[in-house]
């Protein structure tokens, strides 16, 4: 159990991007932000569809079944939540750390 439970939680994800969401405007994406309520700005942004992790398991339905770019706070919670959605058939496409540094920023 404690392996599993470690290779859930730590073990990276393969086959998904890191891309900044300024540039998904021209993809037709659904962007998923995963965070905690509190740690979202508070603008609010119709495009983006705003599910914190705790509450996936109650309202992974209303995630459309097209591409998603999903918004999470840290690698844990980015992986928690990708393996959640793939095992319920949603196909994630790219992902953004909320604290990340990545290149394609």
């Amino acid at each position: 159990m404690i392996i599993i439970a470690t290779y859930r939680r730590y073990y990276p994800i393969t086959g998904i991007s890191c891309i900044h969401k300024d540039k998904l405007k021209a993809m037709d994406i659904t962007i998923l932000d995963i965070r905690h309520y509190n740690d979202v700005p508070n603008f609010s942004d119709n495009i983006i569809l705003n599910i914190p992790y705790a509450y996936l398991k109650r309202f992974y339905l209303e995630i459309p079944r097209d591409k998603i770019h999903i918004i999470a706070r840290d690698r844990v919670e980015l992986n928690l939540g990708v393996r959640f959605l793939k095992r319920k058939g949603i196909h994630v496409n790219s992902y953004e750390l909320a604290a990340c540094k990545c290149k394609n920023k």
